[in-house]
């Protein structure tokens, strides 16, 4: 074997580096013997280490002949589920959407609590990549999520207006979206730019829809110039 061919080069030059050290230097002749010795023990230890390395690598390789590769491996494991590649790699990009609302927290909870039930009934989330995240991560992350009240009330100080409520932090951080305030307490609001201290008013959170809507009115806002 090329292996045994190395090593014993190996030895080889190490035994005539040190017949070579041997001869610059002045030995008695039991020195001599007992140097020589010392290095045929060497020599046999070596050898023997070589054998057993031999005997190891022709057993690894027979074992390995009877070992599937990864790609066998997997597409049996696929059939025993009854899915194919793709729907592994679909499966595995609705799990990664489904990850990021949840994490972002785009609701309603409810509905990706659906979205997650749905994930877990898929025999695909019985693969060792997706078992954990699925049925025990995801899920944490979900049942740690506190969703807000989906409808909020504000009273009305003096100084207010839809604008300046909608626009506060803890409403939607966007005067633009004073629409919706306006749409929910029509009982209340005959004109839109009438409104009176001690009113009580609804604050209904935003849809994702309605999020992006002001959203893009407020980044293409652009004031009028000052005269």
């Amino acid at each position: 074997m090329k292996f045994s061919k190395y090593f014993l080069g190996v030895l080889s030059l190490m035994l005539i580096f040190s017949f070579s050290l041997l001869a610059q230097e002045k030995m008695t002749k039991d020195e001599w013997e007992a140097e020589m010795a010392r290095l045929k023990t060497q020599k046999e230890s070596l050898t023997t280490e070589i054998t057993t390395l031999n005997t190891d690598i022709t057993n690894l390789t027979a074992q390995s002949k009877g070992i599937q590769n990864y790609d066998d491996c997997m597409n049996e494991l696929y059939t025993m589920i009854g899915a194919s590649k793709s729907d592994v790699d679909n499966f595995g990009n609705a799990v990664n959407e489904l990850s990021g609302k949840i994490n972002r927290k785009e609701g309603p909870k409810a509905d990706r609590q659906k979205d997650l039930n749905a994930l877990k009934m898929n025999k695909i989330s019985a693969l060792p990549e997706y078992f954990d995240k699925v049925q025990n991560q995801m899920q944490k992350d979900l049942d740690s999520w506190v969703e807000e009240p989906t409808v909020k009330s504000y009273t009305v100080v003096k100084g207010d207006c839809l604008w300046r409520i909608a626009k506060k932090p803890e409403h939607y951080g966007n005067g633009f979206a004073w629409p919706v305030i306006y749409s929910a307490n029509r009982d209340q609001i005959k004109n839109p730019d009438l409104i009176f201290p001690k009113q009580t008013f609804k604050i209904p959170n935003l849809t994702e829809e309605e999020k992006s809507k002001y959203e893009k009115l407020k980044m293409n806002y652009k004031p009028a110039p000052v005269q």
